[in-house]
């Protein structure tokens, strides 16, 4: 079950720091794994990534051809979409599109008096390689958050590399790929799918940027090609920090630390409060609604693993904590929520009041996706890298040129990733929309680089 601290105990400092620790050693045989099946990939090319992707997914082609997804694939698992699915992934990429609009920057230049003439020019990636996690379960929006701030930034050609085991695709990725305008889908995944983007096969063209999460074997490769090609980041495991006042709901709060939880056993899940009967209604809510969770065994290690229950001695003393942990996803499920924003200097994303989270109050049987987080935020920065780095916006799909008489003199490289919330098929995501966007409205503002 998941701890029970206070600010108060005398070891507190000491065990917070435990807690948020993320233990950076790297596995020596994961290591040598990756590493290995790289160099195959780099010396050999389809044939390898097809004899890995036939030991590790079980799927048995003759060629890597025919593991690419063909558009028409594609085009039919959108036009097959119930019409709620499609609907919410239709308003989400609206939205995502419509925020990164707003970040385009521009080439500019001016002379100086002396008649030099300095400027920046701004161009798009060619060529961009997304990996999108399969396996455990669907991530739609991964597909969403990563292709259309690359379009909005003017990326020629968009790659998708996503695993399927046993041949098993799921239409809602598939149908996400298609409404995002990816360009080619291959059904490739592991260290081998990241290899593939990094160096080139016959099949498979090389790409110059890798972004989107994956398992410890994605990390260590992705780490390893830096360099051949871009990256976005390292992922580390998925993280909520909420606030909350004696105003919270003990069942709402307790399900947004599962909806975070249920991510992999290592995502953390943090409630920071200074009222006592609210941290224990949360703590029984957890004991009753976690059963019916259908990743219950997930969240259970999770929150055992990396959650808890704090109580903080007042709301000043939660932001000092909040800043310190500088956690991807902050909510401040409390009353008045303005004078916390004031002392909040490093958190990812930002859902203010009771409704922002997502979580359908009359669905709490499920975890849902965030409303917010799925529809129009940044990727964001785990493990307190927040307090070094901000939100990712969409300028890391394009290069910059700072040019004095004509000369390029720097260029920089950069995308962004959506570590992100993710709609799975049996949820009934535009009933979550529906049941909280008139709320989320009036009551919550979104922050999605706090400052």
């Amino acid at each position: 079950m998941i701890r029970r601290w206070a600010s108060s105990d005398a070891n507190f400092a000491r065990d917070l720091k435990a807690l948020l620790h993320v233990d950076a050693a790297q596995d020596d045989s994961i290591e040598r794994t990756v590493a290995e099946i790289l160099a195959r990939v780099r010396s050999e090319g389809d044939a390898a990534v097809l004899e890995y992707t036939q030991r590790f997914d079980a799927v048995n082609v003759k060629c890597v051809a025919d593991l690419e997804i063909p558009q028409s694939e594609l085009q039919a698992a959108l036009a097959g979409l119930p019409t709620q699915q499609r609907s919410a992934l239709e308003a989400a990429a609206q939205r995502i599109t419509a925020y990164h609009q707003h970040q385009l920057a521009k080439s500019w230049s001016y002379t100086e008096p002396d008649g030099t003439r300095l400027g920046q020019k701004i161009t798009a990636l060619d060529r961009v390689g997304l990996y999108v996690p399969g396996g455990k379960a669907a991530y739609p929006s991964s597909v969403l958050m990563n292709a259309l701030p690359a379009k909005v930034a003017g990326v020629t050609e968009l790659i998708m590399v996503v695993p399927t085991p046993r041949d098993e695709r799921n239409a809602l990725v598939l149908a996400a790929a298609a409404l995002a305008g990816v360009d080619r889908v291959f059904a490739i995944g592991g260290a081998q799918a990241v290899a593939a983007l990094a160096y080139g096969t016959n099949t498979i063209p090389q790409v110059d940027k890798i972004v989107g999460p994956g398992n410890s074997y994605v990390a260590a490769a992705k780490r390893r090609v830096f360099g051949t090609v871009g990256i976005d980041m390292i992922a580390g495991p998925s993280e909520v920090l909420v606030i909350a006042d004696a105003s919270a709901n003990p069942d709402w709060v307790a399900m947004d630390l599962f909806a975070q939880a249920e991510h992999d056993e290592m995502a953390q899940s943090i409630l920071l409060s200074p009222d006592t009967d609210l941290i224990a209604g949360v703590f029984d809510s957890i004991a009753r609604l976690l059963p019916e969770q259908p990743r219950k065994q997930v969240i259970a290690a999770s929150l055992k693993n990396r959650g808890a229950l704090i109580q903080v001695r007042n709301m000043a003393e939660a932001c000092q904590i909040a800043n310190q942990i500088a956690p991807e996803h902050l909510e401040l499920a409390v009353a008045d929520a303005v004078p916390l924003l004031e002392q909040i200097r490093h958190a990812g994303a930002i859902f203010i009041g009771h409704f922002s989270s997502g979580i359908p109050r009359r669905l709490l049987r499920r975890t849902e996706p965030r409303v917010a987080d799925f529809r129009q935020r940044p990727l964001l920065l785990t493990a307190g890298r927040l307090r070094l780095s901000k939100a990712l916006q969409h300028h890391r799909n394009i290069r910059f040129w700072r040019t004095k008489l004509g000369f390029n003199c720097q260029r920089t490289r950069a995308w962004r990733r959506l570590n992100c919330a993710r709609a799975r098929g049996r949820v009934k995501v535009r009933k979550v929309m529906q049941s909280c966007i008139g709320r989320m409205n009036r009551d919550a503002i979104f922050s999605g680089n706090a400052q």
